[in-house]
């Protein structure tokens, strides 16, 4: 089975490398400001969803009929969620600390929402992942300040990649760890067994 990952994030194309060797990737610009505004109140995990749809969609009508028959066209978005707010990417070093701060000593969900479409199928799904920070102690503070100081938070939403140096803030993770990197594996693997 031929997939074509309707998504830029390196890490994703990394995660989808676990599943399939089978896969190319392809992108279409889509609005997610846009989508966001217009479901605002939805939740999180709906408007992941929405988002990982519209991706999905783009490139799927990109497609020739053929290949639209043939190939399976995954997408993704990935929403750090804390205390009923969705954390975007920092606009700078400040933003970047002040969230990191905010989430020290406090539990935060990772919602993946996953688009797939071949064919007539067009279906998603959801998957959270609990996050805990460590407190925000002396230690805590000296981490997140090395940590601001590297180009890593500023592309990634909630300011920390946990693949990367936003480990060392990271107590606790309660559910699929992949999931907080952007692709729920082991839940997609499923998903696109089923189609088989």
């Amino acid at each position: 089975m031929h997939i074509i990952l309707a998504s830029k994030s390196p890490r994703r194309r990394e995660l989808m490398g676990l599943i399939t060797d089978d896969f190319e990737v392809r992108t279409e610009e889509v609005d997610e400001r846009s989508i966001e505004e217009e479901h605002k109140g939805e939740g999180a995990s709906r408007i992941s969803l929405y988002i990982a749809k519209a991706k999905a969609e783009a490139v799927f009508l990109s497609l020739t009929p053929e290949e639209r028959e043939e190939y399976v066209t995954v997408a993704a978005d990935t929403s750090v969620i804390s205390e009923g707010r969705i954390l975007g990417k920092p606009a700078n070093k400040e933003d970047a600390r002040n969230t990191l701060y905010a989430l020290s000593g406090k539990r935060h969900s990772v919602v993946t929402g996953v688009w797939i479409m071949k064919g007539g199928i067009s279906r998603g799904f959801c998957e959270e992942t609990f996050v805990e920070f460590c407190d925000l102690d002396e230690f805590q503070k000296k981490t997140i300040e090395a940590y601001v100081n590297s180009d890593d938070p500023y592309d990634k939403a909630g300011s920390y990649g946990i693949q990367n140096g936003g480990a060392l803030l990271v107590k606790k993770v309660d559910g699929d760890y992949f999931n907080v990197v952007g692709l729920p594996v082991m839940a997609l693997s499923r998903e696109l067994g089923s189609l088989e």
